[in-house]
């Protein structure tokens, strides 16, 4: 199979450690040559510009440079040809490490100790062991998998919900619309890590918060989303930490990013801000991954983690 060049198309960030790590084995590109540029068998994209795709009559497969694909499919004209995923053992473990991170810090009540810093107050609230209090990851795939597997030997109670059953050793899991609600009710801390869709878009809003169980041993539930920012309603999440719903947030995403200087959320004393940076792709351990996937490719190997478009992931 001929070796075709390779089109890097992303917005949001410089690509040029992209283009350095996939120059070493292909000639890539920045811009195809003409709209129907011939020459163009691969696309690794981030929020490609619009329609830079639609025309080129060689192109064989689109590669995600991050493991959500939404922004593949806000371009209407995409075509259809295979679109691989990132999945990456790098990518799997600052996941982890960050919703570790953020699970500890509100099970060990360390928004009340910062906010007690500045005051001088030497007071210690009661506090629970790991095993009475429940962490539930909505979205089971390689992400998802990964978080449960970290949080388990720290003694937590991990349920799972996605939207067909994924057993996974030591997990309670919950499936599709009739196990939402009971997955919710038994959840106190609420990790989102579902890929964005049309059929996820907003869902975590005011009615599903007001599910999550509020009578445990961190004194309210809480909400971490790692996931994707238009799975949330801001202005609900906002909602519910005022009138008591939920008890602190951990948000990395958000509706509109950049985050806007003139959000609420930036200065609400019940959560925590990082600017979309629980699993930044690392360009030296993904890079190689597509590489080895193109050479596969044209030894006429099957791509490996294929997003299947009927279901947006």
């Amino acid at each position: 199979m001929e070796r075709g060049r390779v089109l890097l198309s992303v917005t949001g960030f410089h690509p040029q450690r992209w283009h350095d790590l996939l120059s070493a084995e292909r000639e890539v590109v920045t811009e195809p040559d003409g709209p129907a540029d011939p020459s163009i068998h691969y696309a690794v994209v981030w929020k490609q510009r619009p329609n830079v795709l639609s025309s080129l009559p060689n192109l064989r497969v689109i590669f995600s440079i991050g493991a959500g694909v939404d922004h593949i499919f806000a371009d209407p004209t995409v075509p259809d040809v295979p679109i691989v995923k990132i999945v990456a053992d790098n990518l799997s473990q600052h996941m982890a490490e960050y919703v570790v991170w953020r699970v500890l810090d509100h099970h060990r009540q360390g928004m009340l100790y910062r906010a007690q810093q500045p005051k001088k107050t030497w007071h210690e609230p009661p506090q629970r062991s790991a095993q009475d209090i429940s962490v539930g990851i909505m979205g089971l795939g390689t992400l998802g998998r990964a978080c449960a597997s970290a949080l388990l030997p720290l003694g937590f109670t991990v349920n799972g919900w996605s939207r067909t059953d994924r057993p996974l050793p030591g997990v309670s899991t919950f499936a599709g619309e009739a196990g939402l609600i009971p997955f919710l009710n038994a959840t106190d801390i609420l990790v989102v890590l579902l890929p964005l869709t049309s059929a996820t878009q907003g869902i975590v809003n005011y009615g599903l918060l007001k599910q999550l169980r509020r009578r445990n041993g961190l004194g309210g539930a809480v909400l971490i989303n790692a996931g994707r920012g238009r799975l949330q309603k801001d202005a609900d999440i906002l909602r519910a930490l005022d009138d008591g719903t939920l008890k602190e947030a951990s948000l990395d995403v958000f509706e509109v990013e950049p985050l806007p200087k003139t959000s609420p959320l930036w200065s609400h004393p019940k959560v925590f801000v990082t600017p979309h940076a629980a699993a930044t792709s690392d360009p030296s351990h993904l890079a190689p991954i597509m590489l080895r996937q193109m050479a596969a490719f044209e030894r006429g190997e099957p791509l490996q983690n294929l997003v299947n478009r009927e279901a947006g992931y």
